[in-house]
């Protein structure tokens, strides 16, 4: 299927072909597929993916959630880089739109100021769609524009290069969010007490 797709995209490939869950990965599960604008979707994919993984660990109830939660974006970082890197050994381009793992690693980064101020507590639906379109768009705006060291970190070799732009991007934008949100109020996401219950 993934072979098929990159022959579409008139990709050449290197001769090492990679495993099918890198190709699932760095797609950002299909999403990096979507038209136009492959680079939002994978964003938005990810922010709902963030979204999921929050909730489904809040059922669970566990206190080590806070730990697992702040280690998320780290850990889909090196998974993103792992995946780009094989995708973009096979096809020979450098950073086809189609991987949108990157994506995926810069909006979590993004989020992340929201584990220290938001609540799962009841709130209005206008404050929790302000607290997602804040790094949505501001992640989006750095990704795009690429300032200095997010510009510069495109030079990086391999999936490295693919990835770090995004992740410093997605860094940018959550020294943003954290003042932000922190206005907008509530107790804290790592707050054990939230996940012991």
């Amino acid at each position: 299927m993934f072979k098929d797709q990159a022959s579409g995209f008139g990709l050449q490939a290197s001769g090492r072909k990679a495993p099918r869950i890198a190709w699932w990965l760095a797609t950002g599960f299909g999403s990096g597929y979507l038209k136009p604008a492959p680079g939002t979707w994978g964003s938005l994919a990810g922010l709902l993916a963030w979204l999921l993984m929050v909730f489904g660990m809040r059922a669970t109830h566990w206190k080590g959630t806070p730990y697992l939660l702040l280690s998320a974006p780290l850990a889909l970082s090196l998974l993103a880089v792992w995946a780009s890197d094989r995708v973009v050994k096979e096809t020979g381009q450098k950073d086809p739109s189609f991987i949108v793992a990157d994506e995926w690693a810069g909006i979590w980064v993004a989020l992340t100021p929201l584990l220290f101020t938001a609540t799962l507590q009841p709130q209005p639906w206008s404050l929790w769609m302000a607290r997602l379109v804040a790094p949505f768009m501001l992640f989006r705006l750095f990704d795009i524009w690429k300032p200095g060291a997010v510009d510069t970190a495109q030079r990086l070799p391999g999936g490295w290069g693919v990835v770090m732009d995004d992740v410093l991007a997605g860094l940018l934008a959550a020294l943003l969010v954290w003042p932000l949100d922190r206005w907008l109020g509530a107790q804290s996401l790592l707050n054990p007490a939230l996940w012991g219950r």
